[in-house]
């Protein structure tokens, strides 16, 4: 009798052996492309005051944010160009605890001036500081956009969290850099706006805003731009790589100030398989557009080896596969200048929070505003369960 109780035993031991050794076979042969937004759900907005002074300096211009898990922090850029005070950092705690965001739910505790290698404040006008990427070492990388009239090169570097000291540069490629001739390179203010590290932190990247000179236009009215993405390897601090990101055309709806602007402000990588998070951000008439979409650089074609995409037959080039996840201006809110976002916190029923936030220019007609979100982000893994295992949940 007791022989019976071993034998089933044993059974549901060799069935479960046999279902983890197959998931581990199919997990590992998965598309790396595979991961997925399945949902995003508005939670809350917040504005920080118009023209709040914390710590002797105003609080504005905030052009790139990321997240510190381990304090539940967050470091945002300001691009301030050294006019309202030296190039710095803000530290923000944001309220999700009822996983939702209130009008008061952001509060400034902290601010970092950058330094040089020698320890001295940046000069005005030296750097337009516009992205942000945490590492694990209590350090964060920052990005500049240089000044392309003025000759200014943009940049990429590391910086101690605590002193605000510049730890490490990173070299930008030849064709990135502004030229006196004005043939090549970047653009004016549409350089490197973005930044993020994977979650292993081997790989940074980077994104122009617009086309460099000698790739094409610049975002025009129903005519999009081709943006380079650049890869960096962190292990060895050398650029590696380029792909190529084309904007959406922009429809100036009732233009009647005959202004427009549009670009590729910011990335979020989301694994270390070369899937993203984008936004686009455009101006045209009646206000601003904001769109964002999952990217994957898989299927893309490596163009760092070629200097002038106009230079040569740019059909043959693949570019990153974009899918619109989120159309901003379906949501009820007034949008303003976003160009910032990363992930936040888990929240309550285990999904990721979205924070997005806008730069105000230092403009009295604008506003630092904060948008969040949460996402169910599905990986291979998390799809095959479900399929395997009825009324399996993540």
């Amino acid at each position: 009798m007791q022989l019976l109780p071993k034998i089933f035993t044993k059974s549901k031991i060799l069935y479960l052996f046999i279902l983890t050794l197959i998931i581990s076979i199919l997990s590992t042969n998965l598309p790396t492309s595979a991961v997925e937004i399945s949902e995003i759900k508005f939670i809350g907005e917040a504005t920080i005051p118009k023209g709040l002074l914390f710590q002797k300096t105003e609080l504005g211009g905030l052009s790139g944010i990321t997240y510190d898990a381990k304090n539940n922090l967050y470091y945002t850029i300001s691009d301030d160009r050294g006019q309202k005070a030296p190039a710095r950092f803000y530290t923000l705690k944001i309220d999700l605890s009822t996983d939702s965001l209130k009008h008061n739910g952001v509060i400034p505790v902290g601010v970092t001036t950058l330094l040089d290698k020698k320890g001295k404040k940046f000069a005005p006008g030296e750097t337009d500081t516009e992205g942000i990427a945490l590492t694990s070492k209590t350090t964060a990388f920052i990005s500049s956009e240089g000044d392309a009239e003025k000759l200014i090169n943009p940049f990429i570097k590391e910086f101690s969290l605590s002193s605000g000291k510049e730890i490490t540069t990173l070299p930008i490629p030849d064709k990135f850099l502004p030229d006196k001739n004005g043939k090549r390179g970047i653009r004016n203010n549409l350089a490197f706006e973005s930044l993020t590290i994977t979650p292993d932190e081997k790989h940074l990247f980077t994104a122009t805003e617009n086309a460099l000179i000698q790739d094409g236009l610049e975002a025009k009215p129903k005519i999009g731009s081709s943006c380079r993405i650049l890869q960096y390897n962190l292990l060895n601090n050398q650029p590696e790589k380029e792909f190529l990101y084309q904007t959406e055309p922009v429809t100036p709806f009732l233009n009647i100030t005959g202004k427009f602007a549009s670009g590729l402000p910011d990335l979020f990588a989301l694994d270390n398989q070369g899937n993203f998070l984008s936004i686009e951000r455009s101006f045209s008439g009646l206000g601003l557009a904001v769109s964002l979409f999952q990217i994957s650089l898989e299927k893309a074609s490596d163009i760092h080896n070629i200097s002038s995409l106009l230079a040569i037959d740019s059909q043959k080039i693949k570019p990153v596969q974009k899918k619109l996840l989120l159309d901003l201006r379906t949501l009820d809110v007034s949008l303003d200048n976003i160009e910032a976002l990363t992930l936040g916190p888990k929240l309550s029923d285990g999904q990721r929070a979205l924070i997005l936030v806008s730069d105000n220019n230092f403009n009295s007609l604008q506003r630092n505003q904060i948008l969040a979100f949460k996402l169910k982000i599905e990986t291979p893994l998390t799809r095959l369960l479900r399929r395997l295992i009825p009324n399996f949940k993540r």
